[in-house]
């Protein structure tokens, strides 16, 4: 296992290119199982994620091959329409096979997930979708087993309670070669939703509403492979903004789509960063303490979750009290207590923290629990003074692409090391 060495109070200055989403091919991915064929999906991250959702497909009988950012998909000879759990166990994205495979061939067999060591992301939305369309659903020793009905699926009112991005893309797939229209109202509006359902469109489908919380879908009866460039991470992007303001250092993103962090980019100009924004880059230069600013996580277009974790370590470094919300997922504040072996002041109520700023933060060795949480010890590590130790950073190359190399690069004193296991 490998391990993050960092020696705080550098900081950030120059230029990083961002890296293609990870939700985004997560669910472009899938995507390939609707129509047998060749794809080049572009701009596709290099991350472990990506990797365990290669083998999952592999498993399928799906060719992947990643070469750099280019990752080649060869969906025409599908084998087998189970996702067992030795695959699904590692990423909650995994799931979104379901919709696909009811989608094209009627029926799948899919493990229930796992992922992230944290909170409940509960299917039901998933499965009532599939019911609506006219799946029968069964749960069998831990699996997801779906079949339609009829030999094909049948559109329908599809409504969730809940906006979800998991299963909006999920329903969606499996719509798309539903016969009849299907109306899905309350859907999830995140980029990485729009940017799956406009590779949908350019394999044939018929959808409208791309990009509203209704979307209108007519059935088809085939697709075709397409290829497709993935969208920039929004997530990652905004992580390398934050780690430039609290290091007071003046960096530049590049290759992103500043519309997706205007949230984000509002609250860091409310800390007191300057920025200028461009049509495919964000520049930022913080030159003194943050003021506190409180977050409230919300659905897109709101303050993402994926950033919450984050935003906490900024707030150590600000002049005064803040608070942060997660109406998202109330208990992901698993990280806090990480925080809290840096020197760092903060206490959580249900799914409220309040953010003591201006405490001295020393080096010391801490242990990831999940992908963002990682994220939030690497950028303390960043501005705590000695030498801090992130452990199981297998949750972090999850979701960043050599994240330490870019650090290097805006001038981090960062490396990677061999550990023990533990």
């Amino acid at each position: 296992m490998d391990k993050f060495v960092i020696h705080g109070g550098k900081p950030l200055t120059g230029t990083i290119p961002i890296s293609g989403a990870k939700n985004a091919s997560l669910a472009l991915m899938p995507a390939t199982l609707l129509a047998g064929g060749a794809y080049h999906l572009h701009n596709t991250p290099n991350l472990r994620d990506v990797w365990s959702m290669s083998r999952l497909l592999g498993s399928m009988g799906v060719f992947c091959e990643l070469n750099g950012n280019d990752l080649f998909v060869d969906s025409g000879n599908v084998t087998s329409f189970e996702a067992p759990y030795e695959h699904v166990k590692t990423m909650r994205a995994s799931f979104y096979v379901l919709g696909p495979l009811l989608g094209r061939f009627g029926q799948a067999k899919v493990s229930l997930p796992g992922g992230c060591a944290w909170g409940p992301r509960p299917v039901d939305l998933h499965l009532k979708g599939m019911e609506r369309l006219g799946a029968e659903i069964s749960l069998d020793g831990g699996y997801v087993v779906a079949k339609a009905k009829e030999s094909r699926l049948h559109g329908a009112k599809v409504h969730f309670d809940i906006s979800s991005v998991g299963a909006t893309g999920n329903v969606l797939m499996a719509a798309v070669l539903a016969r009849g229209g299907t109306l899905i109202s309350n859907a999830a509006i995140e980029p990485e939703i729009t940017a799956l359902a406009r590779m949908l469109v350019k394999m044939g489908a018929r959808i409208g509403g791309i990009g509203t919380t209704t979307l209108e879908i007519e059935g088809v009866d085939e697709l075709k492979p397409v290829d497709e460039e993935t969208i920039p991470d929004r997530i990652e992007a905004g992580t390398f903004l934050i780690a430039g303001a609290m290091t007071r250092g003046k960096i530049c993103v590049q290759r992103v789509n500043p519309y997706h962090l205007t949230a984000v980019i509002a609250k860091l100009e409310e800390a007191g960063c300057k920025i200028e924004v461009g049509p495919d880059y964000i520049e930022l230069s913080m030159g003194e303490a943050p003021s506190p600013v409180d977050i409230t996580t919300a659905v897109y277009p709101g303050f993402p979750t994926d950033l919450q974790a984050q935003w906490m370590a900024f707030m150590l470094t600000s002049s005064g009290v803040s608070r942060i919300t997660d109406t998202i997922y109330h208990d992901r504040f698993k990280h806090v207590a990480e925080l809290q072996r840096l020197g760092a002041d903060i206490a959580v109520t249900d799914n409220n923290a309040v953010v003591r700023g201006g405490a001295h933060l020393s080096g010391a060795s801490v242990m990831s629990t999940d992908l963002r949480a990682s994220a939030s010890l690497l950028l303390a590590g960043l501005v705590a003074e000695s030498r801090t130790e992130v452990l199981r950073i297998y949750h972090i190359d999850r979701g960043y692409e050599s994240i330490e190399r870019k650090l290097q690069a805006l001038g981090a004193d960062i490396r990677r090391e061999k550990t023990e296991a533990y």
